[in-house]
């Protein structure tokens, strides 16, 4: 009876062991340094909420004139790293008889996290694609994902009602399929927010990710009835002050809100930055660290 108890015990410790493991092994360690010095916030105005809302200093003139070689078109040289083109495809994926067009930053299986990118009105794949526009914030991201063995998919989103959220609702559980039930973290611009806010309500996007950012959006008023508010998922925002397509003040009430439930979320505030600047500005790294971290 001694020894089966004994025994017991042991099998018990090892399975608990076993389980650790899994855990652990499904956990993306923190994305290493990429061109931190470039990319990283230029100077940090204000504080609160133990550093989960900042605003950040911007000025046109240094980041985007100074920044680029061809302003809003083309950054400098020393911005980019275009190797990792070597590992970028154009692909339409076959999601349970969903067609979908995306373009893919490293590998289509075991990645250790993965990065999905939704562009807002206007644009396809190739924005969340593109090297040299938005200060080569897309190139800085392509290569972090690569060089921490991440995948990041940009789709093309045909429309930004129920049927572009099944598609990408499809494309998240591919990915956390591929990747062994790895992080998969969905970050949405513009319009493409509706998409996220849709994403929200159902429940089994929101069992395969680990995080979601909104950039220059809309706030969600019946967010607090979501699969993706009961679970806690957490938030990322980031917006300008000078929004005029979708004020500042509306989505810094929302976070506000939030945060009031110690909800988990971040919001960082670009001063006098427009409606395009968080998609140039968001310091992805430390975004996505911050994920990868909880």
């Amino acid at each position: 009876m001694i020894m089966s108890t004994i025994h017991f015990a042991i099998r018990g410790l090892i399975g608990a062991f076993v389980l650790a493991g899994m855990v652990a092994s499904a956990r993306a360690e923190p994305l290493k340094p990429y061109k931190d010095a470039l990319f990283g916030h230029a100077r940090l105005l204000q504080e609160a909420d133990g550093g989960d809302f900042r605003v950040v200093d911007y000025q046109e003139l240094r980041d985007i004139n100074q920044r680029d070689q061809i302003a809003e078109r083309r950054v400098k040289r020393a911005y980019l790293s275009l190797g990792v083109r070597s590992v970028q495809v154009n692909e339409t994926l076959d999601l349970g008889g969903r067609r979908l067009d995306v373009a893919r930053v490293g590998p289509d299986r075991g990645a250790a996290f993965t990065v999905l990118f939704i562009h807002g009105r206007g644009g396809d794949r190739r924005l969340g694609a593109n090297d040299f526009s938005f200060g080569g914030n897309f190139n800085r991201l392509k290569n972090l994902a690569v060089a921490n063995g991440g995948t990041y998919y940009a789709p093309s989103i045909r429309s930004f009602d129920a049927a572009g959220v099944a598609d990408i609702s499809a494309l998240i559980r591919f990915a956390a399929e591929r990747s062994g039930g790895r992080p998969v973290v969905l970050s949405c611009a513009s319009m493409g927010s509706f998409i996220c806010w849709g994403i929200a309500r159902e429940e089994a996007a929101v069992l395969n990710l680990d995080g979601m950012m909104v950039m220059g959006g809309p706030a969600d008023p019946g967010f607090n009835k979501s699969a993706a508010y009961r679970a806690r998922l957490p938030m990322f925002f980031s917006h300008g002050s000078r929004d005029s397509v979708y004020p500042a003040k509306s989505q810094i009430a929302f976070y506000r809100s939030l945060r009031s439930k110690d909800y988990p979320t971040r919001f960082v505030l670009f001063e006098t930055g427009s409606h395009g600047t968080p998609i140039r500005m968001t310091d992805w790294r430390e975004a996505l660290n911050w994920f990868l971290d909880r």
